[in-house]
């Protein structure tokens, strides 16, 4: 296969490259957190400046954690004003490239195949990189980095590993100068796909280093990863056939819906019963706007205190997005499973085995009058939203005192969406 040219553009610490690009300051020297400190010092920070960085403090830490010694700015989390930026920055983009050719890979993240537009602006690969940097820098105020590989994967790699050590913050790899220089880097879960319990998994074998992968035996890494041993093992030798064409042709083949939350305090039995039934009947009008109907409910559930909880799941006898179905399972779940004297901090649901509308399905004693009435009124109701807001229409447990809903719908993937 043809060697292609592939970047992966980072912006560096991008929610609070923004804030402070917002305040005219230079996130490379200010200190700066992106955190709700109305949900007490141990909410997560979700973002710290590159200066905070420098002084040891991490991405996704706690405030309470940040050292007492350390002056800096709490910046409230804004959604709308990052989806903002990442905008402006793809506009950028979209003066030199088609967007064929780009694939937003995350919010801060993008993954560009610049094979053909090195002959035709007639430059080479760095350059080109670094004035792409540069006038994201002038132009939107966000320190970039970038990876540079001969395939999608050793391109975020050289984002991952290799920039973070380079003083112009630009990584380059091929499959020759990966094997080089990172065979035997260490540990495993610093590349792009291995995770610590794959790293784990990995060190019972005696497994340390993509050196180590490669030369291993596959028989069994097959018996060990299944389908996912290929991947490893190409990996380890620098290899990555997709493409972003391949990429964007993806489809998944099954469907899911689910939704998570932190709950804003520690939550008794009660009070998290209805955030979470909030939770499904969002869930549940998300079904009808896509013309699905679910098959098959699970909750989870976090205690206070605790790193793990509950999870559990349960295929339903009829196929449907109705809540008054739906809802009546996921509190069968909830009431048989979840521990009534412990106070809970986290909720999830999920909706599987999901299917076109026309699948829909009762049994013998369902009311199927009352079944078209309650599906005229969800639908109705879903338009309504779409049209004025997720807030527009609300039940009266939306409104009790620690209903989560009204909070939750002004949100963007989960954190505060204001400007």
């Amino acid at each position: 296969m043809e060697d292609r040219v592939y970047f992966v553009i980072d912006m560096k610490s991008f929610f609070a490259s923004v804030e402070c690009a917002e305040r005219g300051l230079d996130s490379m020297v200010t200190n700066l957190v992106v955190a709700d400190a109305s949900r007490t010092d141990k909410t997560i920070c979700l973002a710290v400046s590159p200066a905070m960085k420098k002084l040891g403090v991490k991405n996704r830490c706690r405030l309470f954690q940040i050292p007492k010694n350390i002056n800096y700015i709490i910046a409230k989390p804004r959604m709308k004003k990052y989806i903002e930026y990442n905008a402006k920055i793809y506009s950028i983009y979209l003066k030199y490239f088609d967007k064929k050719d780009l694939f937003v890979y995350s919010i801060d993240e993008c993954i560009i195949d610049v094979t053909d537009y090195l002959k035709l602006y007639n430059t080479r690969a760095k350059p080109f990189a670094l004035k792409l940097i540069k006038e994201i820098k002038e132009k939107i105020h966000i320190p970039a980095t970038c990876g540079i590989g001969t395939n999608m994967y050793l391109a975020k790699i050289a984002l991952g590993i290799t920039a973070k050590k380079a003083k112009d913050g630009i990584g380059w790899l091929t499959q020759e100068k990966f094997i080089k220089e990172l065979s035997h880097h260490r540990p495993l879960s610093d590349f792009w796909g291995i995770s610590r319990g794959i790293e784990n998994h990995l060190a019972r074998l005696g497994i340390y280093d993509m050196a180590g992968i490669s030369s291993f035996d596959e028989n069994i890494l097959y018996e060990e990863f299944g389908v996912n041993a290929e991947l490893l093992i190409d990996h380890s030798k620098g290899i990555e056939p997709v493409r972003i064409e391949d990429v964007k042709n993806y489809k998944n083949k099954s469907k899911s819906i689910s939704s998570a939350q932190i709950l804003p305090k520690d939550y008794n039995y009660e009070d998290a019963l209805i955030s979470l039934k909030e939770m499904v009947l969002s869930g549940c009008y998300n079904l009808s706007e896509q013309n699905l109907v679910a098959t098959t409910i699970g909750i989870g559930v976090v205690y206070a205190g605790y790193k793990e909880g509950i999870s559990v799941s349960s295929k339903m006898l009829v196929a449907t997005n109705l809540n008054s179905f739906i809802s009546k399972e996921v509190e069968r779940l909830y009431v048989e499973n979840v521990d009534k004297t412990k106070m809970i901090r986290r909720l999830a649901f999920g909706f599987s085995g999901l299917l076109p509308m026309e699948n829909e399905q009762y049994n013998l004693f369902t009311d199927l009058k009352q079944v078209e009435k309650e599906k005229k009124l969800q639908d109705s109701i879903v338009k309504i939203r779409d049209r004025f807001g997720k807030n527009s229409l609300l039940k009266a447990m939306d409104l009790g005192e620690n209903a989560t809903a009204i909070l939750r719908n002004k949100q963007i993937g989960g954190h505060n969406s204001d400007e």
